[in-house]
C-alpha cells in the first residue's frame, strides 16, 4: 500500500495545500482573455521577422472624395507633405447618389485612394477633416490582406512609424 502511495498521489485539498479559489481562477482567465491579442500580435511580428512574411492589415487603403479635382489636389498633396501616405491616387470625375438631410442628392466626385499605413489612418483621418470643406468628408480605409511584397515595404520605407 505504501508503494501506491508513491505512484498515485493524493489531490492537493487531500493534502493539505489550498486550492485555488474561483476568484483566482476567474482572475487568470480573465488576464489570458485580455492579453491574447497582445500575445496574437506579437507572435504575429516574430514570424514574420523570422520568416519575412506580410502580416495582413499592416497597411491599409483610405477612400476619400472631394468636391472637385482642384480641392482633390490640395487634399492630396497636404497629405504627402505630412508624410501621412506613400502614394494617393486621383481618380477622375464619378457621379454620386446619397441622401443628404433627408433629401436625394446627385453630384460628381473626386476619389482620392491613399496608400499608408494602417497605424496612421487616425491621424490621417483627424487631418482631412480639419481640410475638407465638406462637413461630413467621406473618409473610409479597408485593410490590405495580401499584395506585392516589395510595394507593401515601399510603403513602409515611406510612412514614419508612429
Amino acid at each position: 500500500m505504501e508503494g501506491l502511495s508513491q505512484r498515485c498521489p493524493l489531490p492537493p485539498a487531500a493534502q493539505g495545500c489550498p486550492r485555488p479559489g474561483r476568484g483566482t481562477v476567474l482572475l487568470v482567465l480573465t488576464l489570458l482573455v485580455l492579453m491574447y491579442p497582445l500575445l496574437q500580435g506579437l507572435a504575429l511580428h516574430l514570424h514574420s521577422a523570422v520568416t519575412g512574411s506580410y502580416i495582413p492589415g499592416t497597411h491599409s487603403i483610405a477612400f476619400i472624395n472631394c468636391l472637385n479635382e482642384h480641392i482633390a489636389r490640395d487634399i492630396a498633396r497636404a497629405i504627402m507633405d505630412k508624410k501621412l501616405a506613400a502614394y494617393v491616387n486621383i481618380l477622375p470625375k464619378s457621379s454620386a447618389l446619397y441622401f443628404w438631410k433627408g433629401e436625394l442628392e446627385e453630384s460628381t466626385e473626386i476619389l482620392l485612394l491613399v496608400k499608408t499605413r494602417t497605424s496612421k489612418i487616425g491621424e490621417l483621418s483627424n487631418y482631412v477633416r480639419s481640410i475638407h470643406p465638406f462637413e461630413i468628408p467621406e473618409i473610409i480605409s479597408l485593410p490590405i490582406d495580401q499584395g506585392n511584397p516589395l510595394y507593401l515595404k515601399w510603403i513602409d520605407e515611406n510612412v514614419p512609424r508612429d
